[in-house]
C-alpha cells in the first residue's frame, strides 16, 4: 500500500488498474522467451529452418495452454509483492500441468518435425524460473522505490520479538512498504537463530537484551510476533520494553497468523488479561447450540458487564426469544440496539423492571414463559454494600429467591445463578448475601426438583463495571496515582469471555445440576502487580510518571479470596478445568433456609437495618461460615455496636 499523500506516476497507476492483464502479458512474454531459449539451447544456438517453422506453429498452442493452467491454479491473481511459498507451489504445479498437456497434444497433432522432448523439459524449467524471477525483481524494485521516496525514513523503527513463521511473515509485509513500520532487528531466545537473518534483518540477541538492542537500533516500537507467547514471556517483554520506554504491540492468535489473516494491520496493544498468571481458558460449547436453539431465554441484569455479554453469546445460538431484564434503562437500551443490529431476525423483549417487584416479575414469567433463566442481577460492590446492608439483602438474597421461585413455579427448565468467590467464608455484607443466595438456590432445588438449578462461582472479572481495572485506568488518565488497599492483597481474575463461557457451560453440564460450578483459575494475582503492569502498559514509569498509594483495607475486604470454603469438596467434570462443589451446603439442609429468607423478607418491609444485619450474621454463622464480625468494622461490645448501628444504619449486630 502506497502513501496517499505521495502521487503515483501515471504509468504505475495505469498498470495497477490492469494488474491481471499485465500479469497475463508478462507471463506470456516469459513463455515466449523460455520456449525460444529452449530451442536455442537444444540446437546450440543454430535452429534448423524446419524446426523454426514448428516453433512458430506450436507457440500459440503453448501460450493458450499456459494461460489456462495459470488461471486454473490462480497464478495470475497473486500479488507479486506478497509472493511466498504457496505462490511458488501454485506456479510449479501450473507449469508442470501445462507442459504435460502440451506434450500430450503434440503427440496427437503430429508436427513434422516434432517438438523435441528436451525442448519441452527445458522450456518448463525456464518458464517457471523466469516468472518467479519477475516476482523477485518486482519486490526488489518496489522496496528500492519505497526507500527512495522516503517511506523508510517516515516509518516507525521496530524491533520484532520472535524470528519464527509469524515474525518472518510480519517482516516481509513491512519490507513491502506502506505499513508504517520499518524492521530494524529481530530478538529471539533461540540461540540457533541468533546471528541469522530473515529478509536481510538480523536476529540480534535474546529478550533479556531487548532494552539495549532497542536503544542501539533507535527503535520506537516493539512488536511481539509470538502468538503463542505465555503470560510469563509477555510480562518479561513488557518489563524490558518499559526499561527502554518503548510501547509494545502484539499479533493475534496463531491460527490467524498461519492462515494469513493476521498482519501488521491486525497488531494490537498488550491487554492486561495478557499478563494474567495463567493461560486464558477457552471452553468448547458444542452442546450449547442444541440447548438454546428455539428456546425462550431470560437474562436478569442484562445491561451489566456479564449480563450483556451473556446476551451476546446467547443470541449467537438462535433462541426463539431473548428477554433482557434490567432496571438500568439507558444501558439496557444500548444493549438492545446492539443486538438488533447484529441479529435482526431475533425476537428481543427488553424489560425495564426490578427483580424485587413481584407483580412485574410474575407478568414477565407468565407472559413470556422462559425456558432458560440466567440470573446475573446483583449488587456487588463490597464497600458500598457495607453501608447499605438492607438493600444488599433485599436484592441479592430476596431477589434471588423470587426469581428462582418463579422459575420453579412456572416450569423453567434450567436456572443459572451467578455467584462470586466472596461467598466463600464471607467477611463482608456482599459476600454474606451471595452465600445466602447460593443456599437459597439449593433450597429451590429441593422444592422444585423438575427445574435444573445451578450456581456459578468465579473471581473478579477484568473489565467489568466497578472492577479494579477501569478504576486504575481512570486514575491513570486523571491523577496518575493508583490506589491499592494493601501491598499484599491478592485476587483471582478472569476475563468477561471466560466468565460467560463458564456460565453457559454450567447450563449444559450434567455434573453441575443442583451444584455450584467453578473454574480452575490458577494462582491469585497481587493487586500491586496488576497496578505496576498497567503503568508499564501505559508507557509510564512507576515512581516517575505514575505513583501507587497504599490506602489501607476497607470495611469487609479480605486480604486473599478463596474459591472453596471450609468443609467443601470439589470434583472434576468432563470439561477440563471446570469443577463442581460436591457438598456446598456444608452439612446444612437447604430447606430451612427458605423459611429463614421468607421471614427475613417480611422484616425487610419494616426497614429495620439493625435487625437485618443481625439476621444476616446469624444465618451466615449457622451455615458454618466465618463469623463476619472478625473483619467487620463493628467489633467491640454489643451496646456500642447497636448505638453505632442506630446512628448509621449499617450494623452487622450481635446476638
Amino acid at each position: 500500500m502506497d502513501r496517499p499523500d505521495r502521487p503515483r506516476p501515471t504509468l504505475y497507476r495505469t498498470l495497477s488498474a490492469h494488474r491481471r492483464s499485465v500479469a497475463l502479458g508478462s507471463y506470456a512474454l516469459a513463455t515466449v522467451v523460455a520456449f525460444f531459449s529452449a530451442y536455442l539451447l537444444r540446437f546450440e544456438f543454430q535452429i534448423p529452418r524446419d524446426h523454426l517453422r514448428t516453433f512458430l506453429v506450436a507457440l500459440p498452442l503453448l501460450l493458450v495452454i499456459r494461460a489456462l493452467g495459470e488461471a486454473a491454479f490462480q497464478v495470475t491473481t497473486g500479488r507479486w509483492r506478497f509472493a511466498g511459498v504457496r505462490d511458488a507451489v501454485r506456479l510449479g504445479l501450473s507449469t508442470l500441468a501445462a507442459s504435460a498437456v502440451f506434450w500430450v497434444l503434440l503427440l496427437f497433432m503430429g508436427f513434422d518435425p516434432p517438438v523435441p522432448r528436451s525442448v519441452i523439459l527445458i522450456e518448463l524449467v525456464l518458464s517457471a524460473n523466469l516468472k518467479a524471477g519477475m516476482w523477485v525483481l518486482y519486490r526488489l524494485e518496489r522496496e528500492r522505490r519505497t526507500r527512495r521516496d522516503g517511506g523508510a525514513s517516515n516509518d516507525v523503527p521496530a524491533v520484532v520479538v520472535g524470528a519464527g513463521v509469524a515474525g518472518g511473515r510480519l517482516v516481509r509485509e513491512m519490507m513491502a512498504g506502506g505499513t508504517g513500520y520499518a524492521p530494524v532487528g529481530f530478538v529471539d531466545d533461540d540461540r540457533l537463530k541468533q546471528g541469522t537473518a530473515i529478509e536481510g534483518i538480523r536476529v540480534l540477541g535474546a529478550v533479556e537484551e531487548l532494552a539495549r538492542i532497542a536503544e542501539d537500533r533507535r527503535a520506537r516500537a516493539i512488536i511481539v510476533a509470538i502468538p503463542s507467547a505465555s503470560t510469563q514471556v509477555l510480562r518479561e517483554i513488557v518489563r524490558r520494553a518499559q526499561e527502554a520506554n518503548i510501547p509494545v504491540r502484539v499479533l493475534p492468535a496463531m491460527s490467524e497468523v498461519l492462515s494469513g489473516e493476521a498482519g501488521v494491520n491486525h497488531l494490537r496493544d498488550v491487554r492486561i488479561e495478557d499478563l494474567l498468571g495463567r493461560e486464558p481458558v477457552h471452553l468448547e460449547l458444542p452442546e450449547l447450540a442444541r440447548d438454546l436453539e428455539g428456546k425462550v431465554v431470560l437474562i436478569t441484569g442484562a445491561a451489566g458487564s456479564i449480563g450483556s455479554e451473556l446476551a451476546r453469546q446467547v443470541a449467537l445460538h438462535r433462541p426463539r426469544r431473548l428477554i433482557l431484564l434490567d432496571q438500568a434503562e439507558s444501558p439496557l437500551y444500548f444493549v438492545e440496539l446492539e443486538l438488533k443490529e447484529r441479529h435482526p431476525a431475533l425476537e428481543l423483549v427488553p424489560v425495564v423492571g426490578d427483580i424485587l417487584d413481584q407483580a412485574s416479575l410474575e407478568r414477565v414469567f407468565l407472559r413470556q414463559r422462559p425456558e432458560r433463566v440466567f440470573h446475573a442481577a446483583a449488587y456487588k460492590h463490597v464497600p458500598l454494600m457495607e453501608c447499605n446492608p438492607l438493600e444488599a439483602v433485599r436484592n441479592n438474597v430476596v431477589g434471588t429467591w423470587r426469581v428462582a421461585e418463579l422459575s420453579g413455579r412456572t416450569g423453567v427448565e434450567r436456572f443459572v445463578l451467578i455467584s462470586t468467590d466472596k461467598a466463600v467464608r464471607p467477611s463482608s455484607i456482599m459476600g454474606s448475601t451471595k452465600r445466602l443466595a447460593e443456599l437459597t438456590l439449593l433450597g429451590a432445588r429441593d422444592r422444585f426438583p423438575r427445574t435444573w438449578f445451578t450456581a456459578v462461582r468465579f473471581g473478579n472479572v477484568l473489565g467489568s463495571q466497578g472492577s479494579v481495572i477501569p478504576l486504575f485506568r481512570k486514575q491513570l488518565e486523571t491523577t496518575r496515582r493508583l490506589t491499592v488497599t494493601h501491598e499484599d492483597v491478592s485476587r483471582y481474575f478472569m476475563t468477561i469471555p471466560e466468565a460467560v463461557q463458564l456460565v453457559l457451560q454450567a447450563s449444559t453440564l450434567e455434573e453441575a445440576r443442583g451444584r455450584i460450578a467453578m473454574l480452575e483459575m490458577g494462582e491469585p494475582v497481587k493487586i500491586m502487580d496488576l497496578a505496576k503492569n498497567l503503568i508499564r502498559l501505559a508507557g509510564l514509569r512507576e515512581g516517575v510518571d505514575a505513583h501507587i498509594t497504599i490506602t489501607g483495607m476497607r470495611p469487609g475486604e479480605k486480604m486473599h479470596e478463596e474459591l472453596v470454603g471450609e468443609g467443601e469438596e470439589t470434583f472434576e467434570t468432563r470439561v477440563e478445568r471446570v469443577r463442581v462443589v460436591g457438598n456446598s451446603n456444608a452439612g446444612l439442609t437447604p430447606g430451612p433456609i427458605i423459611k429463614e429468607v421468607l421471614a427475613l423478607e417480611e422484616r425487610l418491609e419494616q426497614l429495620d437495618p439493625v435487625f437485618v444485619g443481625r439476621e444476616l450474621e446469624r444465618l451466615v454463622r449457622r451455615c458454618r461460615l466465618q463469623d463476619v464480625r472478625q473483619q467487620s468494622p463493628y467489633r467491640g461490645d454489643g451496646v456500642a455496636r447497636d448505638r453505632d448501628a442506630e446512628r448509621s444504619g449499617q450494623a452487622l449486630g450481635a446476638d
